[in-house]
């Protein structure tokens, strides 16, 4: 499968999506903070974060017991161009709103500052 396939069919789950596009406007999220801001089962977002990594869409570094992942710096323009129109048109979804509010909730916030639950 083609690199251009496999990157719509990322966007096709909204968990993925939202992650993607939680990144984009973030720069970096510890995955606490996904499981925080998407309200979610650390395992569910664990898997897909593994199957955007698979795709070369996102990578991550690991800070002692924390992961923390990024968008993958070697996205071509392109892909980034379509992670900003969907974002936009995404902006004002119930989705993105919620997970925005939930992660602005979040204290303490990394680099390295999760605590344990």
């Amino acid at each position: 499968m083609g690199k251009t396939v496999t990157f719509f069919k990322s966007l096709c789950d909204q968990t993925r999506l939202s992650c993607l596009l939680l990144l984009s406007e973030e720069q970096e999220l510890c995955v606490c903070e996904l499981v925080e801001a998407l309200d979610a089962q650390q395992s569910l977002v664990s898997r897909h974060l593994a199957q955007l990594r698979a795709a070369g869409l996102v990578e991550d570094e690991r800070r002692g017991q924390w992961v923390h992942y990024r968008l993958s710096p070697d996205l071509p323009k392109w892909v980034l161009e379509v992670l900003e129109i969907v974002g936009r048109a995404e902006a004002e979804s119930e989705d993105i709103i919620a997970a925005r509010r939930r992660l602005s909730a979040m204290l303490p916030r990394p680099p390295g500052r999760c605590e344990e639950r």
